[in-house]
């Protein structure tokens, strides 16, 4: 029994001096809803990275801007407040100009196309060049929605755009096709562009068909106009610090699961946007498809790709993607 009793309180000794297994926390930040398929395929990432590497890596997600707006959190990935982000490449832009040329109407025909190009050489060399000038790693890109028009006018052609009083994002390029069809533009808040449509500040703005759900701006716009002008997406970025630490096993696994995760959330969202078109007809909203090659045409004719810092043979070669 007392032989028992000291291999017992050895072993217990020596349990007790072994070192604290080594555990590494991350942040993850976004700034879209729990209800989203952006946040709930995060969540799943933060989990599988955790399962993958053993219990090595805890991710905590922070959602709906909790760490701080977009551009907060894109800066954090330098300050070391933030490890891991979801974002548009018109941040990524502000450190390497030639990535939001993804921006530019009419770059993609559809999220087929988008996801075709996040395969291909010209992707490589984009996210290549973003990464040589801020320091981040992008390892996934997201399908984020087509964006398409709201407004309290009919609109059947591009000209019909014209004095349009029109909410789009401070992003150059989101207003490229609403100004090369004579639109005044304003930049609103986000939060901010519900009361604003409803008071008359706005009477028309542009956001995929799962924003304009969500956000309720059906409620307070006629129509919908299908005018497709920008298949949008986010990139999945890790800060430089972060992975300069990574060993070439967890640089490998982290890319993994963050396309895993980004291909779940590209489906259900494009899943979703053929779902509501039908939905928007039923509350008695009026959805009009238009001829997008015109808008196209003339945004091409109208707005150099100069006045942002792209580069038109980077435009020629996404569209040769099939």
């Amino acid at each position: 029994m007392n032989t028992q009793r000291i291999t017992l309180t050895l072993a217990a000794g020596l349990i007790a001096a072994a070192p604290a297994f080594a555990q590494t926390k991350l942040k993850w930040a976004h700034v879209y809803e729990t209800t989203e398929s952006f946040h709930t395929a995060s969540v799943w990432a933060a989990e599988e990275i955790k399962k993958r590497s053993g219990g090595r890596y805890q991710i905590d997600v922070y959602p709906a801007s909790q760490l701080g707006k977009e551009n907060d959190i894109n800066q954090g990935l330098s300050l070391g407040t933030v490890d891991i982000i979801i974002s548009g490449s018109s941040f990524a832009a502000k450190a390497f100009p030639r990535i939001g040329v993804t921006y530019y109407p009419y770059t993609f025909r559809d999220v087929d196309h988008l996801l075709a190009y996040t395969k291909s050489d010209i992707y490589k060399e984009l996210t290549a060049g973003y990464e040589q000038k801020s320091g981040n790693e992008i390892i996934a890109t997201t399908y984020y929605g087509t964006r398409h028009t709201t407004s309290n006018r009919p609109i059947a052609k591009c000209a019909d755009m014209k004095g349009l009083k029109m909410r789009v994002p401070d992003v150059p390029a989101y207003l490229a096709m609403p100004r090369a069809c004579g639109a005044n533009t304003s930049p609103i808040a986000f939060a901010e562009v519900y009361l604003a449509l409803q008071n008359g500040t706005v009477e028309a703005q542009e956001n995929p068909l799962p924003t304009i759900d969500a956000k309720k701006f059906f409620e307070v716009q006629k129509h919908i106009v299908l005018t497709g002008h920008i298949v949008d997406h986010l990139n999945t970025v890790v800060a430089g610090g972060l992975w300069k630490k990574l060993s070439d096993a967890d640089k490998k696994m982290f890319t993994e699961v963050a396309q895993e995760a980004a291909a779940r959330a590209s489906k259900e969202v494009a899943a979703r946007e053929k779902e509501l078109a039908a939905v928007f007809r039923s509350k008695g909203v009026s959805v009009n498809e238009v001829n997008t090659g015109e808008f196209r045409d003339t945004v091409l004719k109208n707005v150099p790709f100069e006045q942002f810092g792209y580069q038109k043979a980077d435009w020629d070669r996404i569209q040769a993607v099939k």
